[in-house]
């Protein structure tokens, strides 16, 4: 039977695609799953930002910046965690998507394009997690649930204008446009490879 899924009025534009209804479906009939999931992707971006500040230590004003995005990660990871145990479930060691470590090996070696590049897909990252929280608070028929991705979902765009702020401050804008380009697309071409298990970014 065909659902029409509820969609956010406004679309991230920096995103080269839309999540498939295949994928809201699979998401919704898994919540424990990908709650699970997303608690990892929250735990991994506070890696993220804690990485970059041990990479550019001396990068003016980084630290002031990433510091409050990690530990917001870490609040939202703990957040997961208690509401996973007062439904009867804990964290667990799950299978992940190609996804992230195949953006990664799209990370150009040589500085400053390791920076521009690392501030860009750490961007999108959150900006296509905004993207499908945003699908499961409007389509989760669950009221505890909808609350818990309605809690998380600001977060994620309010960390991808931040990263994108940080590459427009410090490159050019044209080029920080033309390689968010580049990887926007790609970041749709992984997302478009077969990953059938439930997880925010199969």
């Amino acid at each position: 039977m065909l659902v029409d899924f509820k969609r956010p009025s406004s679309h991230i534009k920096y995103l080269s695609s839309l999540t498939s209804d295949d994928w809201i479906n699979l998401a919704l009939s898994n919540p424990i799953e990908i709650l699970i999931d997303h608690a990892h992707c929250e735990r991994k971006a506070a890696g993220v930002a804690i990485q970059l500040m041990f990479r550019y230590p001396a990068e003016p004003s980084l630290a002031e910046v990433l510091s409050p995005i990690a530990r917001e990660e870490l609040e939202h990871f703990e957040k997961i965690i208690y509401f996973l145990k007062d439904l009867g479930h804990s964290l667990k060691a799950i299978k992940p998507p190609p996804y992230g470590a195949e953006l990664a090996k799209n990370i150009r070696k040589e500085e400053p394009n390791r920076m521009l590049d690392s501030f860009l897909i750490a961007g999108l990252i959150e900006a296509r997690s905004h993207e499908r929280l945003s699908l499961l608070a409007l389509n989760s028929e669950n009221k505890s649930f909808k609350f818990m991705y309605e809690s998380l979902l600001e977060s994620e765009a309010r960390h991808f204008g931040i990263y994108w702020k940080l590459a427009n401050t410090k490159f050019p804008k044209e080029e920080t446009y033309k390689r968010l380009d580049e990887l926007s697309k790609v970041e749709s071409e992984i997302l478009s490879k077969t990953f059938f298990l439930p997880r925010v970014h199969s």
